[in-house]
């Protein structure tokens, strides 16, 4: 069979990905076997693939992969966000382009838009995902907009207005003037900037005195009702019942008292904007003050303002400070750094706003939801979240839920003439519970109007574990894959998204919707910063696949990436990821590369090195499933990687392989090759193209064969002995090596070797490969030091080649003197390790088991260096 001298991504990576598609390996359906599922976090519609998206989902396959090769029926349920605010806003860009306004449509005429939109570009993020090798049951693939997950969130929203967990009402929220819609407060980011602070002169009415006040918003002046001071400032006593003029619009508004004012900040003095500060908001519901909202819904300045109107306000800030120092109310203006709240979807500066919005009481809810984190029945890796977590959960306000936009679930609250309203599934259902609530039979569909609002995007999304499987109707499904097992998302949404879901897992299937959290970190560039299009430091993910192979990105992301650390992407790991594949293509090419003589005997050297590799194979295993139970799947890939890099090839290859143009034994021949499929195995999650086509042609498979459903090899007894032996084995050839290095001698040229067993531990299982691996002719034991010859030390053993007139007595007695005092060194640093009491009583015993070990080592290797230096001189 012909080999390419290098592995070909692209002509493997389709050709497997449609065979397990054409096989149904990704499909899942309830059956008697353990289930393992994951949800998708759904990425935004029109989204695109990015370098987040590349992590987290490599990751998740990772899972998948790993619990459908062990033998679990493995689900992972893909799909998208319909992404109100973000899809709303390219639609509205969409159409601006064509010369058509939002507000030329009607709502349906919209929604047409947006559907096309939705069409045309939904969906391309997950045909990207396929492109990585993500192993999804794509029949299952949902919507957070389709028909059933639409269901479940007005089912959720009625069942929770019933409970009286629902409200509406008049409040500050966060306003965004670009998108037109009130934002939670988890989707304001405050950024520091540097602002100005403006010391405003506020005449004292019937006076020619002034009052002066600090602010950082010199427009919102026009909306002023009040000044306040802390009662206890003496400073302004004489202030006490009296009112002032606010500037240019010359109203007339009371001097107020309350002890939120911060005697210390700017001049203890706080202007009071009942509609455009929450602070002020709430001291003017304490004094009972009017509120004037200045502000229209795009940011400009509306009619109450009665100045600037249909102006932007930051344009309304430069012209008025301006206007204010002609008037001679500007005292000073100071440099000022402070942070303001954005809009995390349009990055403009938010409004606080008055406004009547649908609230979500929390506090019930959430008290469940941290305890169930706290009490690790959701566990997060890493655990340090669980703070990040607390804090939020113990400081939860009520969410707002509803959003002033076209695109998402509408709310399905219907209004009677009056205002009164019902709350309904349907419409249909809402005209019979109007009737009901009025009296009124005769009432028609044509007298009650659905709300125009719809929901945060988010309110459907927290539902999403238990809507993907139809929870609300489809008992079968929900009860065999729900509770989910892990959920992989990043950090950023702990409270967006991931403490929600826990919510309303508890809130409406009485449990947890997933039992542990993988949090991953952000994807950075190698100088840490973020990676975004305006800095032009983020990669195409699908470039790097076409350049390095699916496999080759997956294992780069991976070498950087460490459990909710951030990733520091640099495209040499991806290169370091693709090398990797040709090493193991390599190593597959040379097995293949051997002729098989089933004739021929077992040479003792090869079924040493084969008893070796079981052992270390068993211990290995070991080691990947702790690192995976314990969620650490850059440790578990470099493990693996190790393994077939130094311990495979580097060494069970070299004991094995047959001298030049000679054949292999069979039985030798079958052991490396059944190695190699273990090895396959265990890299399958982490390289699925590559391990499907080695192992491929490892062995004659029948079609519909498949490694994504052979079995994950298991780990057995190990034999530490074996194990232990084959490192000093390790270092007596490493030994020899150098020692031909340093005199040049050829690999081809045999040698002899003597070995003094110092302390009668010498085990003589491992000498044929010993042989073998240095090609010795010679390998005898001696009782006494050996004279004229080159020798080191593997712990007490020591090691003679002879060189005759080759030897260097000088460079011989350097070698060895600098070796003594590495090794008194080291004696020094163990002993006073072992002299700490506090060590020795604290330290578990086998960690001061091995210490004292090291010290009996080294004792010993310095007699053995001081013996052969005295030699020698």
């Amino acid at each position: 069979m012909e080999l390419a001298s290098k592995y070909n991504p692209a002509e493997t990576e389709d050709k497997w990905y449609k065979y397990w598609m054409d096989n149904k390996f990704f499909k899942s359906v309830p059956d008697e076997r353990e289930p393992y599922t994951i949800v998708i976090p759904p990425p935004n519609v029109t989204g695109v693939l990015h370098m987040g998206h590349m992590l987290n989902n490599t990751i998740q396959d990772i899972l998948v992969r790993r619990a459908r090769m062990m033998g679990k029926n493995a689900c992972w349920v893909p799909g998208t966000d319909h992404a109100s605010i973000a899809t709303e806003a390219k639609v509205v860009n969409k159409l601006k382009e064509a010369g058509i306004q939002k507000s030329d449509l009607t709502r349906d005429g919209f929604l047409v838009h947006a559907w096309e939109w939705t069409e045309k570009h939904g969906g391309i993020i997950l045909d990207q995902l396929k492109k990585l090798g993500a192993s999804c049951d794509w029949d299952r693939t949902c919507f957070t907009l389709d028909e059933t997950r639409s269901e479940a969130v007005i089912k959720v929203f009625v069942e929770l207005y019933n409970k009286g967990l629902i409200y509406r009402g008049i409040r500050m929220v966060n306003w965004d003037p670009s998108a037109k819609t009130a934002v939670s407060d988890e989707e304001v980011i405050y950024k520091e900037v540097n602002s100005k602070l403006y010391y405003l002169k506020y005449q004292i009415e019937g006076s020619e005195e002034f009052v002066t006040i600090a602010t950082t918003r010199p427009e919102t002046i026009l909306g002023d009702t009040a000044v306040c001071i802390n009662p206890n400032d003496e400073r302004f006593t004489h202030l006490k019942g009296k009112r002032v003029i606010v500037p240019l619009i010359k109203r007339s508004i009371p001097i107020i008292e309350d002890e939120y004012v911060d005697m210390e900040f700017g001049t203890g003095c706080l202007k009071i904007t009942p509609s455009h500060d929450i602070n002020d908001y709430e001291i003017g519901m304490r004094h009972n003050l009017e509120s004037i909202d200045i502000l229209n819904d795009d940011g400009t300045l509306s009619e109450a303002a009665q100045l600037y109107v249909g102006k932007d306000r930051f344009e309304v800030r430069n012209e008025i400070e301006a206007d204010l120092e002609k008037a001679g109310n500007l005292a000073k203006v100071e440099a000022y750094t402070n942070k303001v709240g954005c809009s995390e979807r349009t990055g403009v500066v938010i409004e606080p706003k008055l406004s009547t919005q649908w609230f979500l009481k929390m506090s019930e809810m959430a008290q469940v939801a941290l305890k169930a984190v706290m009490d690790d029945e959701v566990e997060f890796h890493p655990k340090k979240f669980k703070n990040v977590y607390r804090h939020w959960m113990e400081n939860v306000k009520d969410w707002c839920i509803s959003r002033q936009l076209w695109w998402g679930h509408r709310i399905p609250v219907y209004y009677l003439e009056g205002g009164d309203f019902v709350v309904a599934e349907t419409a249909e259902k809402a005209l019979e519970a109007a009737k009901a609530k009025t009296g009124n039979a005769n009432l028609t569909l044509d007298d009650i109007k659905q709300e125009e609002d719809v929901l945060d995007t988010w309110a459907s999304s927290w539902l999403w574990p238990i809507a993907v499987f139809d929870g609300f109707n489809n008992q079968k499904e929900i009860d065999y894959y729900y509770p989910t097992n892990d959920l992989v998302t990043g950090h950023d949404i702990i409270f967006f998204w991931v403490a929600r879901m826990i919510m309303a897992g508890y809130e409406f299937k009485g449990t947890y919707p997933f039992k542990n959290v993988y949090f991953t970190g952000m994807v950075r560039d190698k100088q840490g910063r973020k990676m975004s299009k305006q800095l032009g430091n983020s990669p195409d993910p699908l470039d790097l696949i076409a350049k390095f192979g699916a496999d080759g990105v997956r294992v780069g992301m991976l070498l950087c990436s460490p459990a909710g650390g951030d990733l520091l992407f640099d495209e040499s790991l991806t290169e370091q990821g693709r090398n990797f594949a040709n090493k193991i293509w390599n190593a597959f090419r040379l097995v293949k590369g051997w002729e098989v003589d089933n004739t021929i005997e077992q040479p003792e050297s090869a079924a040493k090195g084969i008893e070796w590799f079981g052992e270390k194979l068993n211990q290995t295993i070991a080691v990947i499933d702790d690192h995976f139970s314990k969620f650490r799947i850059s440790d578990a890939l470099m493990t693996v990687y190790t393994l077939f890099r130094d311990e495979f090839s580097s060494w069970l290859l070299e004991v094995v392989k047959p001298a030049y143009q000679q054949p292999i034994d069979g039985k030798t021949y079958a052991a490396t090759i059944a190695y190699f499929d273990d090895l396959l195995r265990l890299l399958h999650p982490f390289m699925p193209f590559l391990s499907e086509e080695i192992w491929q042609l490892l062995e004659d498979r029948k079609d519909g064969e498949s490694i994504m459903v052979a079995d994950m090899p298991k780990s057995g007894e190990v034999n530490e002995d074996i194990l232990a032996r084959f490192e000093l084995l390790k270092e007596a050839i490493g030994g020899i090596r150098n020692v031909r290095k340093q005199k040049n001698i050829p690999q081809k040229d045999a040698l002899k070797v003597s070995i003094l067993d110092n302390e009668g531990s010498y085990n003589k299982d491992f000498d044929a490969v010993l042989s073998k691996m240095c090609n010795l002719e010679e390998l005898n034991f001696v009782s006494e030091k050996v004279d004229g010859a080159i020798s080191f030390l593997v712990k007490a053993t020591e090691y003679f080649i002879p060189m005759g007139d080759l030897l260097d007595v000088e460079a011989e007695l350097k070698k060895l003197e600098e070796e003594l005092k590495y090794t008194e060194g080291f004696l020094t640093s163990v002993s006073k390790k072992l002299s700490n009491e506090k060590f020795v009583n604290s330290a578990p015993e086998k960690v001061v088991a091995i210490e004292k070990q090291k010290q009996a080592d080294a004792e010993a290797k310095i007699k053995v260096l001081k013996e052969s230096i005295a030699r020698l001189k």
